[in-house]
């Protein structure tokens, strides 16, 4: 009685090791560092000894450097040393990479040949930069109006019906000259698009184009999601380790950038909506949908024609350099649509002008009577006009761009366009200082709260208590090596999670523990009492991790950030300890305990 099977306690050991074995490289801790990363290059071994070596002709001294991930981390041992060659790589290369502050672990080479890495630190440990982002959803639908526009306009003039179609206050309306056309054109739209809405006017000639409630909802999501996409591209690109970009609500984007600490660089890259149109130049000025559009810099405004040769959304590639001439310049390159197009029209209008359009839309708060009332804007400019003189494709290179104009535009076209513009609407830093007093308090915490459990069990339970207490600190190893494995943020809600597990951790022993007792009174054999005590108080350890377990899941699935992050340790606690209460202390209480002749037991 009371005794497991070889296997059985072999695997006990074999979990336990692999727990502390995965925890280890939370013990080294972590130190200020620089990381250097590029889309465009590869950071290898060879870069890594030249961004080391900058570094220490300077008369900065290093403490590690490796490559991880297609990074290069270089650490330091103070904050001074870290900002000294923040500022000395970002003058040498912050044309070519993304140089960005940060927090990395110090773990020997080692332990990263091992493929381990400590657990992840959220905003709240390491400092950082919180950026909530409102997404403009009626852009979004007036965007997808515009595409129907021109969609439309050029489907009914390839059957050459005239035609004036524009898009106002959520409505195509399609304009036409007879009841004949209008059934023509309803046809052809219809056939485009079988979920639009479509109403004849109240005018008779005219078409009214409605998108449904569920091409509302679905643009909608897209817009968010599309965003979450350029938004992780972007901030992969400014080489933030561990980034969170993660949606809030219905129209919210939450970006958290562990390890920055200027977030004005930021908020300037992730609320930016530029990109460009090319558009022919309208030497007649009076082709149906041409407008005027200023120049940049004081240049003379022109006439653009009203078709778009391609956007922003077509650019798959954009690089900053410098032309043949010497001029900051844009190498764009176009996916297969947009290079269709510009073949096409490069082919039919040699020795004509072609003009870049940058259009950029910002939204600034304004005091009215006393209340922030936001206002959006929109600026349109043409920032280079050329002339035609041969025929491209895919490939070409636009100018009229200042240095670090060129180096930003080509990083958001790079990184994709935004389908709808976003707004910074909140945004906190939370310093390097205040990061680290958060994990020396929750920490604090977690070791209060863990002595005083240790000092109750040992004293009430004996030395079963103390069994209780291994089980306890092998908990706390699991959760610490799961969060490590799943690489999942831990927050100062987290900690929390932790400090409530090592209150419960123990529940399901005292429930053991006290059935034991009871069995003991009722003059059970010591041997029949261990038994009789795993074995009844399951159910009822059971029944209350399980109930807990499901709070858990609740608050991950419908909490946002921190609530998530004290659902994961909770969840990873309730699980852990189901095996170390029961399996581990089972194990034990059987190796020192089972199959001995006893009087009594020390409980």
């Amino acid at each position: 009685m009371n005794k497991y099977p070889a296997w059985l306690n072999l695997l006990v050991i074999v979990i336990v090791l692999t727990g502390i074995v995965l925890a280890l490289p939370n013990v080294y801790g972590r130190g200020p560092a620089v990381q250097v990363a590029s889309d465009s290059d590869v950071v290898d071994e060879a870069k890594l000894e030249e961004f080391v070596r900058v570094v220490e002709n300077a008369g900065l001294v290093t403490e590690d450097a490796y490559v991880q991930d297609d990074r290069a981390v270089i650490r330091f041992a103070s904050k001074n040393d870290q900002d000294a060659a923040n500022r000395l790589l970002t003058d040498n290369y912050d044309r070519d990479y993304g140089i960005a502050s940060t927090i990395a672990p110090k773990t020997p080479a080692w332990v990263r040949s091992l493929g381990l890495a400590p657990m992840s630190l959220g905003l709240d440990l390491r400092g950082g930069v919180n950026v909530l982002l409102e997404v403009d959803m009626d852009a979004a639908i007036a965007t997808r109006l515009e595409l129907y526009v021109q969609d439309f306009s050029d489907r009914l003039a390839a059957e050459r019906i005239p035609r004036r179609v524009d898009a106002n206050n959520g409505v195509v309306t399609v304009r036409l000259r007879s009841a004949e056309d209008v059934e023509r054109a309803r046809e052809i739209i219809t056939t485009a698009d079988t979920d639009v809405l479509v109403s004849t006017g109240a005018d008779g000639s005219s078409l009214n184009v409605r998108m449904t409630e569920a091409q509302i909802a679905a643009r909608q999501d897209f817009a968010i999601e599309q965003n979450i996409t350029t938004l992780r591209n972007r901030v992969n690109q400014l080489g933030v380790a561990e980034p969170v970009v993660q949606r809030q609500g219905a129209d919210r984007i939450v970006v958290q950038l562990p390890g920055i600490d200027d977030p004005n660089k930021i908020k300037e890259i992730l609320g930016a909506t530029a990109t460009l149109e090319f558009r022919l130049v309208d030497l007649t000025g009076d082709e149906p949908g041409s407008r005027r559009y200023p120049g940049r810099d004081g240049e003379p405004s022109q006439v653009l024609k009203r078709k778009v040769i391609a956007s922003g959304d077509q650019i798959i590639d954009a690089e900053s350099g410098f032309s043949a001439e010497g001029q900051p310049a844009v190498f764009i390159k176009l996916d297969a649509a947009g290079g269709d197009s510009m073949l096409e029209t490069t082919q039919n209008n040699l020795g004509k002008p072609m003009s870049t359009v940058f259009i950029e839309t910002k939204r600034e708060g304004r005091d009215v009577n006393g209340e922030i009332v936001y206002v959006e804007t929109v600026t349109r400019e043409i920032i280079n006009t050329a002339t035609i003189q041969g025929v491209f494709k895919n490939n070409f290179q636009i100018t009229g761009l200042t240095p670090v104009e060129a180096r930003d535009l080509a990083l958001l076209l790079r990184a994709g366009a935004l389908a709808a513009p976003v707004y910074i609407i909140d945004e906190r830093t939370i310093g390097a200082t205040l990061g680290e007093l958060n994990i020396e308090r929750g920490f604090n915490a977690i070791k209060i709260g863990f002595l005083g459990v240790i000092v109750f069990m040992a004293i009430y339970y004996r030395w079963f208590g103390m069994i209780a207490n291994l089980a306890l600190f092998s908990n706390l190893v699991f959760i610490i090596a799961a969060l490590s494995l799943l690489q999942a943020s831990l927050t100062l809600p987290g900690i929390a999670g932790i400090v409530l597990t090592v209150g419960m951790a123990v529940d399901a022993n005292v429930l053991i523990f006290e059935r034991i007792r009871e069995e003991l009174a009722a003059g059970a054999t010591p041997q029949s009492a261990i038994d009789s005590g795993y074995g009844k108080a399951l159910s009822s350890i059971a029944d209350a991790n399980i109930t807990t377990l499901i709070a858990a899941v609740v608050l991950f699935a419908f909490g946002t950030g921190p609530i998530k992050g004290f659902a994961i340790t909770l969840s990873l606690g309730i699980i852990t300890s189901m095996f170390t209460a029961i399996v581990g202390t089972r194990a034990v209480v059987n190796l020192a305990f089972g199959g001995r002749r006893m009087e009594t037991l020390p409980v």
